[in-house]
């Protein structure tokens, strides 16, 4: 029998049996659409956390204190008091690799309007911040160097803080707020920035890094004061990794750090935040994958299940196609091609049930979703070799039977 023979054979048999077919390749939909639609979920949720890194530019660098030991036990990154403003401007004066630098304190704080309150991020910093984290304001103005100059109480605030204190058809700027019993000036709205890996951007108030210390966080001057972190803007790319080789040998001058004793001080470059993503995202991506690749592994063993009872059901046809000449090969592709098709229907319509899934979940939710053509030639790969896996043991059972048994069974 040549292929289409077999083939025209396979598809009676299935429409011969719609029910039971039906049901096997509902298995087999319901896992191609699966694997699809998740992987789809995970590879989207990578490219947007890479988007969101990538905008801020890869020539950006995080410096933060680093951990302070009690007890031979770490306190964590960020516990020991190692950064200054003094630090600051020498990276900014002594560093030729660094375009722009920002320091930054950061407390969380109630913030008052009106009889409404929310308790908020309050981060002082300086007018360079917008430059750096290319986040500006949408409308009104960002700090200014005469705000830092005369430690005027005026603030900026994120889009969130606004939706929590103001009515929608409210201006926010020109009003004042009360921040830890002081009234602020609102300057400013920025952009909305949305929820990144780390932190929701557009729930936080912005206000002048000397009037945060002398106002907010209790000190007396800015000059010699700890900031929280620095942000670090090199020239270009390229200057990324001089501008850090700078960086580290200059705040380990400063601190009189010696080899071997450890950096007081902890350094990331955006590149490596975009490489923490990536093998985070695989991970996740990996993780859903191999769920939905259960659900398929469930559809193969139907499949297979399936074709055992029609084995058992069709016992009397296989012996008369024995009798009439049928050889041993001839019954075997015959059940091979049936589990094939079966699954190669299967597949098809998983595909473009996937592909549905995955549009109608970017539509209708946050979640962004993004196809790629190896998960759809994959699903289509594995759906045929579910076919073959599965459908040839219940071949050979059915290729095995003796014709004058087989004629026998009602």
């Amino acid at each position: 029998m040549n292929v289409w023979e077999l083939i025209v054979l396979a598809w009676q048999g299935i429409v011969a049996n719609r029910m039971r077919s039906s049901l096997t390749v509902l298995g087999i939909v319901i896992g191609i659409a699966a694997v699809i639609a998740l992987l789809a979920i995970g590879y989207g949720a990578k490219l947007e956390s890479d988007r969101q890194i990538q905008a801020l530019g890869l020539n950006l660098i995080f410096i933060r204190p680093g951990a302070q030991n009690a007890g031979h036990v770490s306190m964590g990154m960020g516990s020991s008091v190692g950064l200054t403003m003094a630090d600051v401007e020498a990276i900014r004066d002594v560093c030729p690799a660094v375009a722009e630098v920002a320091p930054g304190y950061d407390s969380q704080q109630q913030v008052q309007f009106a009889g409404q309150n929310t308790s908020t991020n309050i981060s002082g910093t300086v007018p360079e911040y917008t430059k750096i984290r290319n986040f500006h304001p949408e409308s009104g103005r960002f700090i200014s160097q005469t705000d830092m100059d005369h430690s005027t109480r005026v603030c900026v605030l994120g889009q969130t803080v606004v939706d929590n204190l103001f009515s929608p058809e409210e201006n926010p700027v020109g009003k004042k707020v009360l921040i830890r019993g002081e009234f602020f000036d609102v300057v400013g709205v920025m952009e909305r920035k949305g929820v990144t890996a780390f932190r929701d951007m557009d729930d936080q108030v912005f206000v002048p890094l000397s009037t945060a210390y002398n106002r907010v966080f209790g000190f007396n001057a800015v000059k010699g004061k700890t900031v929280q972190y620095i942000l670090v803007q090199a020239k270009s790319e390229e200057d990324a990794l001089p501008a850090q080789f700078q960086i580290t040998n200059l705040l380990r001058l400063r601190h009189h750090i010696r080899p071997p004793n450890p950096d007081d001080f902890y350094l990331r470059t955006q590149k490596d935040l975009l490489q923490t993503s990536e093998a985070m995202s695989s991970v996740f991506t990996l993780l859903l994958g191999s769920t939905a690749g259960i659900s398929l592994l469930v559809g193969g063993i139907g499949i297979m299940n399936i074709m055992l009872v029609s084995v058992t059901e069709r016992t009397r046809e296989i012996g008369i196609r024995k009798a009439v000449g049928a050889s041993h090969r001839d019954i075997l592709m015959q059940f091979v091609v049936e589990a094939t098709v079966l699954s190669l229907t299967g597949g098809i319509v998983g595909i473009l049930l996937g592909i549905g899934s995955s549009q109608a979940i970017n539509y209708f939710t946050q979640w962004k979703t993004e196809v790629t053509p190896i998960s759809v030639i994959m699903s289509f790969g594995v759906s045929i070799l579910v076919g073959l896996f599965f459908g040839i043991y219940p071949a050979r059972q059915a290729s095995k039977l003796d014709p004058i048994v087989a004629l026998r069974a009602e």
